[in-house]
């Protein structure tokens, strides 16, 4: 029987880890059509931006939502029907005649994938409990969650480039079914592993309002500016909404987001490092391809290839080195150099040029922040869990992707808007170059000066990462496996029993 539980453990990894590639390609696979789709459907220039911030607002803002249900209902059970749930928005929006019914479609993504991902990863936390196991298993899941967005460039500019603009929508679904068949066939929950408290409603409401608020006003301030009164509005609503869930969380009998999650130094150190990490990463995609695609003229296929080496050092760094090194040394000491590695790999990108050689200086760059990124993942994803009862298992798994996707909104914003503002400088600085360098010399020119500028800040924000995973991960080897009860590892701080039982 352990050799069949074991067996169906790792099969169950791979249909959990289909349907968290899913999710990480549906975040860039509709970037590359959402200019195909704008045409077909007649989107406006001022209305383009829903396609992607209808996903962003509902899925950030139901997370720990998602998460809680997952403790309450059932992981495998809330996991099979997120992705359901997804499959079905995916078909809409792969339908959609009109733009009303796309962003209803992307909404709907939005609400399943929040279902979905804290289901996925708090799946892994409770059913890999030996270290070496959990290593692996964490290892696979933190390379698909850091190469799969670079794979969905590739994928959308196939099927965009090939087929048509709803296939980047329509491809959900196969995933989707193969995921949910493995899932029913192969993922067995470990019994006690549930919360049987009820559900905190004010929580809910404060949590989801507060989410909403800051990821869209990190995405209002992209398009009209940080000083603009929505913008300050809904800036000063979300921290007065979360301060006010903070309160009630430390006051219900049932919070949704117990206190004891985030308090944790080691579990506080991951969702901050982690959020940081994922500022610069967002920032970096970004303006690269927008440096590969405009100023060098790939097309948005090669461009997808042209991110291959960052998946593959990602997956190297995951698997061969943050793997096989968890086990054997500290946490911290696999992600602050990580975040180090890959800030060395944004170092080399800050001396972009308008000529700059891919083999010269885009392909080392992207190797060292594949190594990196992957290196700190994996231990991250593992943390995220660490010595968490398995009750709270969901909502520990919803603080991640929450700290990414809150990362995410920031980045894209914050780096963005320095971006525009050093170009705008650079413009007015060498306005006499423009006879000189042509009118796209000029454009192309003063549009790299403002990227190498935002990644400057790139490279200060992994630094800043580094230092916090150094400073507050204090946990011992073995990234923060869930022991036997009553144990304590190096640090003093108590795990909780998980029993994984035989199917």
């Amino acid at each position: 029987m352990p050799d069949l539980a074991h067996a169906q453990r790792w099969k169950a990894l791979a249909f959990i880890a289909i349907a968290q590639l899913m999710v990480v390609l549906d975040g860039t696979i509709v970037n590359i059509a959402l200019p195909s789709a704008q045409t077909d459907l007649g989107i406006s220039d001022a209305n383009k931006q829903w396609v992607i911030t209808a996903y962003a607002l509902v899925f950030g803002g139901l997370l720990l939502f998602g998460g809680r249900i997952a403790d309450l209902w059932g992981r495998r059970r809330t996991f099979v029907t997120g992705l359901i749930g997804f499959a079905a928005a995916s078909a809409i929006g792969g339908a959609a005649a009109n733009e009303s019914v796309l962003f209803g479609a992307r909404a709907l993504q939005g609400a399943f994938g929040a279902l979905l991902a804290p289901a996925a990863l708090s799946l892994l936390a409770v059913m890999f409990t030996e270290a070496k196991e959990r290593a692996k298993a964490f290892g696979i899941y933190g390379a698909i969650a850091g190469g799969g967005g670079a794979v969905g460039l590739i994928l959308g500019g196939v099927l965009t480039e090939y087929l048509d603009w709803r296939w980047t929508f329509f491809v959900n679904i196969p995933f989707a079914a193969v995921a949910a068949f493995g899932a029913m066939r192969f993922v067995h929950e470990p019994a006690g592993s549930r919360n049987s408290s009820g559900l905190d409603i004010p929580g809910v409401v404060l949590a989801t309002a507060g989410l909403v608020s800051l990821v869209y006003g990190f995405t209002r301030a992209e398009t009209h500016g940080w000083s603009e009164n929505t913008t300050i509005g809904l800036f000063v609503a979300s921290v007065v909404l979360l301060v006010a869930f903070v309160v009630i969380e430390a006051r219900v009998k049932a919070p949704l987001l117990p206190l004891r999650v985030v308090t944790d130094r080691n579990r506080g150190g991951v969702y901050l490092s982690l959020g940081l990490a994922i500022i610069a990463m967002f920032g970096l995609f970004l303006f690269l391809t927008y440096y590969l695609q405009v100023v060098q003229g790939y097309s948005a296929l090669k461009t997808g290839f042209a991110f291959l080496p960052m998946i593959a050092g990602m997956i190297t760094g995951s698997t061969q080195i943050g793997a096989r090194l968890m086990t054997r040394v500290r946490p911290r000491l696999l992600m602050a150099p990580g975040f180090l590695v890959a800030g060395l790999g944004m170092l080399l990108l800050t001396q972009l040029s308008v000529d700059s050689s891919y083999a010269g200086l885009i392909l080392p760059a992207e190797i060292l922040l594949g190594l990196g990124m992957g290196t700190a993942f994996m231990p991250a994803m593992s943390l995220a869990t660490h010595g968490v009862e398995p009750r709270d298992a969901g909502v520990a798994s919803a603080m991640v992707n929450t700290s990414q996707q809150v990362g995410g909104a920031i980045g894209t914003a914050l780096l963005n808007t320095i971006a525009a503002s050093a170009t705008t400088t650079w413009v007015a600085a060498h306005a006499a170059e423009a006879r000189t360098l042509g009118k796209q010399g000029f454009v192309n020119a003063a549009a790299v000066h403002g990227y190498s500028t935002a990644i400057w800040w790139a490279v200060g924000i992994l630094a800043l990462s580094a230092i916090i995973a150094f400073t507050f991960v204090n946990t011992g080897g073995g990234g923060g496996v869930v022991a036997a009860s009553g144990n304590k590892d190096a640090e003093g701080a108590e795990d909780v029993a998980v029993p994984v039982i035989a199917h």
